[in-house]
């Protein structure tokens, strides 16, 4: 399921810097949303680094990124502070924004089939269509430098 050239579904999640987050705040805005299963883990890790090094790239140009998974926010604390994470994360414990977004629901792992976050991202344009969607990443690690060169074309 592609979002691209949707809407891109509202939604109220907590963040990581204490208040609440809607996508029609960021209107006017180029939105990076990036799912990912779970806080402190190799690949979840590598992708938040990732994205942390390219963030001055991205506030230079005016977009916000925000990274979203089931975790709790004080497990995001904890996450932001090992890692120097200087973008917002939110929790969405119930997956309800995930699944809006494709971004929850069966998923392979060592062949066996079970629910779950899928590492996904989307980047909203300022109008809130859905500019590109990247519904499964592969490689964790080299996804930002993907979403990167995605954007200077914009």
């Amino acid at each position: 399921m592609s979002l691209e050239g949707k809407q891109a579904p509202d939604f109220t999640l907590a963040g990581s810097d204490g208040r609440e987050h809607t996508l029609g705040e960021y209107r006017g805005k180029t939105v990076v949303i990036y799912f990912y299963p779970r806080d402190n883990t190799p690949g979840c890790t590598k992708e938040a680094c990732g994205f942390r090094d390219l963030d001055q790239e991205l506030k230079k140009r005016g977009v916000v990124l925000l990274g979203v998974s089931r975790d709790s926010l004080k497990s995001h604390d904890k996450f932001i502070r090992d890692f120097g994470l200087p973008f917002t994360l939110l929790s969405d414990p119930d997956a309800a924004m995930m699944t809006s977004y494709g971004a929850y629901g069966e998923k392979v792992l060592y062949g066996k089939k079970s629910m779950g976050v899928i590492r996904s991202t989307v980047v909203v344009g300022p109008d809130g269509t859905v500019l590109r969607h990247w519904a499964r990443v592969a490689k964790a690690e080299s996804h930002p430098a993907d979403v990167a060169a995605f954007l200077e074309k914009l």
